[in-house]
């Protein structure tokens, strides 16, 4: 398991108030996909961890202590595990928070959103001249000469188009919405009653401001000409 220390100030808030501020901060990848922020005991509100008596068990972290988060009015049942014994050393004598049970967190001043940032993860926006033409179901829906290309560490180029080479007549608003960690919150279109083919950031985080209120389409679900070249559909965990 990989385990190493930020530089970054991290918080996480409960009930409006800080429960743990460090600048000691370990992430650890528990998945391969992100990382986990991990506490110091020495940085976490004292008052903020009520022991529940139980452990949790984990086969590369050992055994951990299950706490209920308590902050003003506010409590997260469980939502804490101490490590004060793991055969994984580094982690001895920290915390870990169980995000979603968590109100916000953030690294120096910028709020964090859906997990951690994995800081080998790039994102690239680069204009472009390519000629990029969307089909669903045999029915142009985009034709672009003016993409913008995001590059993703460990995801396919996703073509971002301006709105007005989309045929919006054929493409229909949903509720979803869904947030990332590099772009921020996006809304959803379907496409010829496909659902949620479709995609756009109004206001992306700044690393990734150059996709503002541009759209991008699921190029694992539909067929994408590059320059006149049929692109392969890429297999993700979109797919």
């Amino acid at each position: 398991m990989r385990v190493e220390r930020t530089a970054k100030r991290v918080r996480t808030y409960l009930g409006g108030r800080p429960v743990a501020d460090t600048t000691r901060a370990l992430l650890v990848w528990e998945v391969p996909y992100y990382p986990t922020y991990y506490f110091p005991l020495e940085d976490v509100e004292p008052s903020a961890l009520k022991p529940t008596g139980e452990t949790s068990h984990s086969p590369s972290r050992g055994d951990a202590e299950v706490h209920t988060v308590v902050s003003g009015a506010a409590q997260a049942p469980g939502a804490a595990l101490v490590h004060r014994e793991s055969p994984l050393e580094q982690i001895r004598g920290h915390v870990r928070f169980d995000w979603d049970a968590m109100d916000a967190w953030f690294e120096e001043d910028e709020e964090v959103y859906v997990h951690a940032r994995d800081p080998y993860t790039r994102v690239d926006v680069l204009p472009s001249s390519r000629h990029v033409r969307v089909e669903v179901d045999g029915v142009t829906v985009a034709d672009s000469r003016s993409p913008r290309i995001l590059f993703e560490t460990g995801l396919p180029p996703r073509y971002y188009l301006p709105k007005t080479d989309v045929r919006l007549d054929l493409l229909e608003h949903t509720d979803t919405v869904t947030r990332c960690p590099y772009k921020g919150t996006a809304e959803y279109w379907s496409v010829n009653g496909r659902r949620d083919l479709a995609w756009s950031y109004r206001t992306p985080l700044p690393e990734s401001r150059g996709i503002a209120g541009l759209v991008a389409f699921y190029d694992e679900k539909l067929d994408v000409y590059v320059d006149g070249v049929l692109q392969e559909r890429p297999v993700t965990k979109f797919s």
